[in-house]
């Protein structure tokens, strides 16, 4: 009778090793699967940190144009001088 319940309680233990391992497995995998996501996002942030300075850069271009244009309309007296 003892070695029966023995065998059961080494049975359940099995099992319960058994899955315990398919637990620690699968742990292991949303580890990589969230890293991958981590890294994907701090790419996007780079990504859209990169656009931003982009767009300031043309903006700075933009503003120096705008004053050169400003400078040569006023020599050439192609605008009104302010009322």
């Amino acid at each position: 009778m003892v070695e029966a319940s023995d065998s059961l309680i080494f049975e359940y233990l099995r099992r319960l090793d058994m899955k315990l391992d398919r637990v620690i497995e699968d742990i292991g995998d949303l580890k990589i699967r969230m890293t991958a996501v981590e890294e994907r996002l701090a790419r996007t942030d780079a990504a859209i940190a990169n656009l931003e300075l982009s767009i300031a850069g043309v903006n700075r271009r933009i503003d120096r144009i705008d004053g050169r244009l400003d400078r040569i309309e006023r020599r050439l007296d192609l605008v009104e001088p302010p009322h």
